[in-house]
């Protein structure tokens, strides 16, 4: 394959995961793998969440596709693409991992960003986090971060419908 094949590859892998996790959460973290993901919902001092067998998840996706990709493990069935598919989901992985992580929850490291796109992102999953259980919500990506007044606003909105229980610190 040629290197500019390659990149879009990985590009649009990377995007495309931004998509696919915007869907895993909506849908299957605070569907039926809530049971997973609500201790990331709830304080607590633990390391480690049960939360984090969804990087588990992602992680065999990736070496999936590796060996899907490798003619050390397939020969001649090796289809190359699926390698390269499978470093745009090690990349997207290592963003979610320093993005989510390490800047919004602070696991890795201690930065709260002043201005710019990280202190939107902070903002936007802290407002995903403004409500209590799984109902109603915003911000189910992780990357991709919408403006914190219009979430705030779908808050409201969710509150005053009686979709979501908003935490009062959340200022919905």
């Amino acid at each position: 394959m040629s290197l500019p094949a390659i990149l879009a590859i990985v590009i649009a892998t990377v995007v495309a995961m931004e998509i696919y996790a915007w869907a895993m959460h909506k849908y299957v973290m605070h569907g039926f793998g809530w049971a997973w993901h609500r201790d990331h919902h709830e304080p607590h001092d633990n390391m480690l969440e049960r939360n984090d067998l969804y990087a588990l998840v992602g992680a065999a996706m990736s070496i999936g596709l590796f060996a899907w990709g490798s003619e050390i493990v397939l020969g001649d069935a090796a289809w190359e693409p699926a390698t390269w598919i499978g470093v745009g989901v090690l990349i997207y992985g290592v963003i979610y991992t320093f993005i989510h992580d390490g800047l919004v929850h602070q696991r890795y490291f201690r930065f709260v960003p002043k201005r710019g796109y990280a202190k939107r992102l902070v903002q936007a999953h802290k407002l995903h986090h403004a409500t209590i259980g799984r109902e109603g919500g915003v911000s189910f990506g992780f990357v991709w971060a919408r403006d914190p007044a219009k979430l705030k606003a779908e808050l409201r909105r969710q509150r005053e419908a009686g979709i979501a229980v908003v935490r009062e610190s959340a200022g919905a």
